[in-house]
């Protein structure tokens, strides 16, 4: 039996909202469903979805589905070379961390089941993970087995590669869930997947990009741009490739932007420099990394803040933070009403 899930059946029954669940070296069977478990990982991807380096080290063959929900094959990849290229929590991740949640008394999560959706290599959840009673993490690209090793040492954790347009989780498995910079990346309206998701958690904190409302005008005339070149060389594979364009992008556009935003600060214009209030302080291996996410992810959808207002007709109360990454907001639901299921 796997060893690693062997003390947490129980708890699998739970997420999965399940009556039976038995647990073998490979996989792991939900009420007569069969998924693969491969380095800790359960795997509930449908077949297609499945990267081609995973299927080939199951044990059994797997059969033909049909493809119920968009899926980006093309997305999936890149955000397992993102986070394969990029896989080590860095110190600046702790003040993001905090930017993040500045919606979130960090402390009522204390002994609550937290689900990170879209989780990468476990960033967020790495600062959790010593005052959760479980972690759920999940995602659809390879970055969750990055994720399994950057948390090892987190026994309460659960980690399930899926897609987070069909998780297989029962309503209301977790106390809390954040799904930070993940959904304006699906091939489907990101507003329409907080809806779908809303019945998993009570409390939610989601960040979508922000469609620059509130910004300087040029903030958008920039944009403009940046997306005509992320365009072109987002359907690029080539490795090389991708590591000197991120370089470039670094030099020739981040650090110049982070130059003039110090020199502006001087005159406190700082907040008219594009870049500067987010990427200032930081690493060049951390600058890198976001080069590489905003250059070669196809789909980039974003929001202004009245159409993120609009999703209170799913929850009792949106709060949307005014602060930096925008917009980053917290979905609640509930408030009136504090009997529904808990974990």
């Amino acid at each position: 039996m796997n060893s690693y899930y062997m003390d947490k059946l129980e708890i699998l029954k739970d997420i999965f909202g399940a009556q039976h669940v038995v647990l073998s070296d490979d996989h792991l069977v939900v009420d007569g469903r069969r998924y693969p478990i491969v380095d800790d990982v359960i795997i509930t991807l449908e077949p297609s979805q499945i990267p081609h380096a995973i299927k080939v080290r199951l044990t059994e063959s797997l059969e033909k589905d049909v493809e119920r929900v968009p899926f980006a094959a093309d997305i999936q990849s890149t955000f397992a070379r993102e986070w394969e290229t990029f896989p080590d929590i860095l110190p600046e991740h702790k003040s993001e961390f905090e930017q993040y949640f500045d919606l979130v008394n960090v402390d009522e999560l204390r002994g609550k089941r937290i689900a990170d959706l879209g989780c990468g290599i476990g960033r967020w959840s790495y600062f959790i993970q010593e005052i959760s009673r479980e972690l759920v993490l999940v995602d659809f690209s390879e970055a969750i087995f990055v994720a399994r090793r950057n948390l090892r040492q987190a026994s309460q954790s659960v980690f399930v590669m899926a897609d987070v347009q069909q998780l297989p989780f029962r309503d209301d498995f977790a106390d809390f869930i954040l799904c930070l910079g993940v959904l304006h990346h699906l091939p489907v309206n990101a507003l329409s997947a907080v809806r779908q998701i809303s019945h998993l958690a009570p409390r939610m904190l989601i960040y979508l990009y922000s469609a620059l409302d509130g910004r300087p005008m040029h903030y958008r005339l920039l944009l403009g741009p940046m997306n005509v070149v992320r365009r072109l060389v987002c359907n690029v594979q080539n490795t090389i490739f991708r590591a000197l364009f991120t370089w470039l992008a670094t030099c020739l556009l981040y650090l110049p932007f982070i130059g003039l935003g110090y020199i502006a600060r001087l005159f406190g214009l700082s907040r008219f420099v594009p870049m500067f209030d987010f990427y200032h302080g930081k690493s060049l291996r951390r600058i890198r990394q976001d080069a590489y996410d905003r250059f070669f992810t196809r789909i980039e959808q974003r929001f202004n803040r009245t159409q993120i207002q609009i999703l209170e007709n799913v929850f009792d109360r949106i709060t949307v933070s005014d602060q930096i990454p925008m917009w980053h907001f917290l979905c609640e639901r509930g408030i009136n009403d504090r009997t529904h299921p808990q974990s």
